[in-house]
Order: C-alpha cells, then structure tokens, then sequence
C-alpha cells in the first residue's frame, strides 16, 4: 500500500510517500518559506536530492509542486495519481471530538474548520492540504490523525484549568496538548532503545519553529507544555510562548488593540521572531556569535523557559530516566541542547559537550558517563508515525466489514 503523508505546517509542507507495511520510504520532501517569492524546494529519492529556490505564495501551489514532482519521469515515484492509495495528513487541533484518527468525510472537515481559531497557524493549512488532496488523489482514502490525540491520557489535574466548570462541561475549555505525533515516535523510539525499566519517566523536547515538552509516564503523556491552543509553553519561532493574561487585557485596553491584532501580536511577531526580528535559529544563532545582543538575549531566555519545564515536569513525574530532543532545532542545534541542559547537574543531567557537537541521523546518546540521566537526541519522524496510524486505521475498518 502506498500512503502519501502530508504535514502541513504554518510556513511549510512536509511529505513522504511510504509504501506498508514494510515502512520503506520511496521519497521525502519539504517546501520551506511558503508564502514567500524565495522559497525551498528539496525532493530527495534513493539518497539523491533535487532543489529548487522558486515562489511558493501558499500551500495549494506548494502541493501541486510536489505532485507534479512524484509524476516527473526522472525523479518522481508513482507514474498515476491512483497509485496513492491514502493519503495521511497531520492535523493539529482535534479538540474535544477526535482522540484517534479518522476517515475523511464533510463532517470532519466542518470540524477542523470549526477549530480555526484555536490553531490558526497550523488547521486552515491542515484543511487546506486535506481538500488540494481531495481534488488531485481522487481514488485515494483521505485520513486525518490529530496531534491532540496522544495527549488524550493527560489526567484532569494536568488539562483543567481554574475557571468555572462549566466552561470545560459545557465548551470544552481545557488543555489538549500538541505535537503528539512526534512526541509519541521519538517516545516509543527511547524506550524501544532504553528498555522499558530504564524509561518509564521520560521528557520529550520537540523543538523546531514550534515548540513543545511531554512528560511521558510508563510510554503515556501526562503533561504537555502547549494547552487550549499552540501558544502556550515554550519560546517559539514567532509565537510568544508562556505570558501573563494581564498583558492581553493591557494591550487591549491601554493601547486599543482589538484581539485579531492581539492574536496576530502572539502567534505571528512574538517569540524569537519579536526578541531579535528573526524567526530562524540559525540566523539568530550566527547573529549572537557576532555579538548581537537581542540574540544573545532571546537564545538565553529560550534555554531558560525549557530548563524550567524539565525541573516542573520532573516533579510532575516524581523522577526522571531520560530527556529527549527531536525536529529541526532539538536534532541540530548544539547550541540550544547545551542551553537546555545547563545548570541542571543537581537533577543528575550532565552534557558532554563534545558529544553534543556530533551530528547524526541515528539516535545517540549525548550526556557524560557519570550522567545520572540519559540526555538523547532522537531524529522525529512524525510523517512514519502518521503512516502507520493510516495503515492500522485502513486495517480496522476492513476486519470490521
């Protein structure tokens, strides 16, 4: 069976086509910087790449980009659209009605609209990637998992907030927790490599132009940095991360700022983006060597926020066995591990430094061999894990006829 996989992000479009069960991978791709006249087209098959720097303005050029490119007679993978038998897609927020992957169908494509405003950077790209693929793999199943859904094991302590029951009873105002996908690969992935008596307390760091924490008890997610919507937590690309409530009723009613305006604030020009003018790690990280000071400064309080959660989610766990980093930022950057993990000695989280530096495509282990932690870095591989919820979803129903 061959599934392609999409993953729809604010400003990319991820993508593999996987043929399973085997989980070979005939293809991977990403377009980078949609929405801009400069944007990065890499198509790799067989270890060989193809790129391309080329105007990207939204996600519906983006994909018939990569369809036109899995038809090209030299480098694509299927000679017809109809050897797509699914098509699997990420979306982000499932709120309170999908806590496991599903089968495309109207309703739940009114569904994910109906969320907009709880991921507006992430579910219209995700819907809009779902109805392109409508129209161009016709014969396909089109299947959508939900990176809420592993957090669905989160206890009530962990998602309720503290306002009036009602607004969880009555409009499911809670904490759903995000990146699932991710979160639940490299999570398996640490215990298949650790043993499970070796992790069953683990912290997941999915850093990349979004950002998350999972606290992972015995394999299930009990904590997750991001709540209602993907805002909360951590310092993001262009999101604010973690803010006071008071400063949201400040701008609205000292400066007269409406709440879309305060909302494009937080999501769009907050973050690392608002601190130095720059959403890219590795212009912010060339900048500080260089001496800018804002960048110095926004890399500083980054490594802060994220040695905070791994000291809150180690009480939440009563204990730690291994911290984890994967996507872009947590599998590439030194800098951001190193920032991560200082200071840390007294929960027994020691780095070494020149393992640190090494950069790999296989899981590696990267702390000090007095380390009383497992510090790994774990490549993500979210577009597999969809893959596999495709194929077993796909299986379900058929025994099930």
């Amino acid at each position: 069976m061959n599934i392609l996989v999409i993953n729809a992000g604010s400003s990319s479009l991820k993508y593999q086509v996987i043929e399973m069960p085997s989980e070979t991978v005939k293809c991977v791709g990403l377009v980078e910087r949609i929405g801009m006249n400069n944007a990065i087209f890499t198509h790799e098959k067989n270890d060989e790449e193809y790129s391309e720097v080329l105007p990207i303005l939204n996600h519906e050029v983006g994909l018939k980009k990569i369809t036109k490119t899995l038809l090209d007679p030299k480098i694509g993978v299927i000679n017809s659209v109809d050897e797509i038998e699914a098509v699997g897609h990420r979306v982000v927020h499932g709120g309170s009605k999908f806590s496991k992957t599903t089968i495309v169908n109207q309703e739940v494509k009114d569904n994910i609209r109906e969320l907009f405003d709880l991921a507006p950077l992430h579910n219209p790209a995700n819907l809009t990637g779902i109805e392109i693929a409508e129209t161009i793999f016709t014969s396909a199943k089109q299947i959508a998992i939900f990176d809420t859904a592993f957090h669905q094991t989160m206890p009530k302590e962990a998602y309720q907030y503290a306002i009036k029951n009602e607004f969880l009873q009555k409009h499911h105002i809670r904490a759903y927790g995000f990146h699932g996908t991710s979160h639940k690969y490299v999570s398996e992935k640490a215990i298949e490599h650790l043993g499970e008596e070796s992790s069953e307390k683990i912290i997941t760091i999915h850093l990349g132009n979004g950002c998350s924490m999972s606290a992972i008890k015995n394999g299930k997610s009990i904590e997750n940095s991001l709540g209602f919507g993907p805002m909360n937590g951590l310092i993001m690309g262009t999101r604010s991360g973690d803010i006071d409530q008071s400063v949201i009723f400040f701008l609205m009613k000292k400066l007269n700022k409406t709440a879309e305006e305060v909302s494009n604030l937080l999501n769009k020009n907050s973050g690392m983006k608002g601190l130095t003018g720059f959403s890219d790690l590795r212009e912010i990280s060339e900048k500080a060597e260089n001496g800018d000071e804002n960048c110095k400064n926004a890399l500083n309080l980054a490594g802060y926020r994220i040695r905070k959660y791994i000291g809150a989610y180690t009480a939440a766990l009563n204990g730690l066995d291994a911290i984890i980093f994967t996507a872009g930022i947590g599998e590439n950057s030194s800098l951001m591990r190193k920032l991560a993990c200082e200071n840390l000695d007294f929960l027994g989280i020691n780095l070494d430094l020149e393992k640190n530096k090494i950069r790999s495509k296989e899981i590696r282990e990267i702390q000090t061999d007095s380390s009383k932690i497992k510090v790994l870095v774990i490549p993500t591989n979210e577009e597999i894990e969809i893959a596999k919820q495709s194929c077993i979803h796909l299986e379900e129903i058929f025994i099930h006829k």
